[in-house]
């Protein structure tokens, strides 16, 4: 039986559904106060994201039975380079789960408006610690709820699309008087632009990861990631230039459910809390899978001795169990450590520590791709020094728009597990065979 049964198209739509969540929901908000700078940020986006696909591509073809990043980087880099970079990606999704949390709760807020006497933070914890409960029921009892919600993200998506661009179109004078009027200033403003929206791109390499069943994937794999983070990136850019036009710049930027805001705007008071409910049955769905995925990660790393075995220890269910009180307790200390008044400002914060954290790991896979180049210079396009250059130079770009204080978070979470991967190895030593290549 062949088992390469996805072809272009699939692997592109892997792309776009791991991509778009709720990060786009906030980013209207989120990107307000940088005006115009926002799609300058948006822009170096794009051309970094276009530069680290090709590096994922690239290393995908050529080292075809590694397992994934940490496989890249294991057989170039060294593995104590290839447990950083895993641990800070492993941090990453951790620290999700109170972001993601948090958009949640503003439109769940507009759903159910009594529900805003209830403390936010109350709320964040709860929906995270509801969904560790439904993942310690079991994949099948998570999977369920992944499959009802995972469509719905695109209805709201499509409707503020399709009703904002009608109505930007059929009276643009309207709605140009709505421009932000932040000026476009130096680096500083666009590079903090840029790592808010990073984050809503965060799993543009998805493709890589489904390359053993894809057909051709010399060929699909480079090309599915490349369209997929392409067309991510203009529904994106296109979501966030229409909040500029439809809505004030003060006024979105205050608001803790932006498309409800905008489709408030447009249509009258009242329509968008309908609209809301899509959102948050999509964030749940998106809460949900993250869970799933931040505990398997755990159990892997456990597996592969670079956790303690605990977290690899499963219930009757099949699900790692203390992993998932682990992950749980971490996200509600992120959530309450960095809980602010402001919803939105909650949001920005705890998702440029995701982005932080993720940083680590393609700057990784970048180098891993210069090793490569050095050792087999005939095997690969020259083109790719250029791809390799460019994605060392979006995550430098991306490190120094972070900002002090979510730069030291991620890097204190980062350092923490040093101490966990010295024990580790001193358990069970690496064995040759995982050293780096040559």
């Amino acid at each position: 039986m062949n088992t390469r049964e996805l072809g272009l198209a699939m692997c592109t739509a892997l792309v776009v559904g791991n991509t778009i969540g709720m990060g786009i929901f906030m980013q209207p908000a989120a990107l307000a106060p940088y005006g115009l700078n926002a799609l300058t940020g948006w822009t170096a986006v794009i051309i970094g994201c276009t530069c680290l696909a090709l590096v994922f591509a690239a290393l995908a073809r050529r080292l075809p039975q590694a397992d994934g990043p940490f496989g890249y980087i294991r057989a170039t880099l060294g593995e104590p380079v290839a447990f950083a970079a895993m641990w800070s990606y492993w941090v990453s999704t951790v620290v999700t789960l109170p972001t993601l949390a948090v958009a949640v709760v503003g439109y769940f807020i507009s759903v159910i408006p009594a529900a805003g006497a209830i403390p936010p933070a109350l709320l964040t914890t709860g929906f995270v610690w509801l969904f560790v409960g439904v993942n310690l029921l079991g994949v099948r009892s998570g999977g369920r709820v992944q499959v009802i919600t995972s469509l719905l993200k695109l209805v709201p998506l499509v409707l503020v699309m399709v009703v904002g661009a009608t109505a930007i179109l059929s009276e643009p004078a309207a709605y140009t008087a709505n421009l932000p009027t932040t000026p476009l200033v130096g680096l500083g403003p666009s590079m903090a632009a840029a790592t808010i929206a990073l984050y809503a791109m965060l799993g543009f390499e998805s493709a890589t990861v489904a390359a053993g069943r894809a057909r051709d994937p010399e060929r699909t794999i480079p090309r599915a990631t490349l369209i997929g983070t392409l067309i991510v990136a203009i529904v994106y850019v296109t979501i966030v230039g229409i909040g500029m036009l439809l809505v004030p710049q003060a006024t979105l930027a205050k608001s803790d459910a932006p498309f409800v805001t905008i489709i408030d705007s447009l249509l009258g008071a009242g329509y968008g809390r309908w609209l809301a409910l899509f959102v948050v049955i999509s964030g749940l769905g998106c809460l949900n899978g993250w869970t799933l995925l931040v505990a398997e990660l755990a159990r892997t790393l456990a597996i592969k001795k670079l956790m303690p075995e605990a977290m690899g220890r499963v219930n009757r269910f099949g699900v790692p169990w203390i992993a998932l009180l682990v992950i749980g307790a971490i996200a509600t200390f992120m959530g309450l450590m960095n809980y602010s008044d402001s919803l939105v400002a909650g949001f920005t914060f705890l998702s440029i520590i995701v982005t932080a954290a993720n940083l680590p790991l393609y700057l990784c896979v970048a180098l891993a791709l210069f090793v490569l180049l050095r050792r087999e210079p005939q095997a690969l396009s020259p083109g790719l020094w250029l791809a390799g250059l460019g994605g060392i130079a979006f995550a430098a770009f991306a490190f120094i728009g972070v900002g002090t204080e979510p730069f030291l978070w991620a890097l204190a979470l980062a350092l923490a597990g040093l101490p966990v991967y010295f024990w580790m190895r001193h358990r069970h030593p690496v064995p040759a065979a995982t050293a780096p290549l040559p």
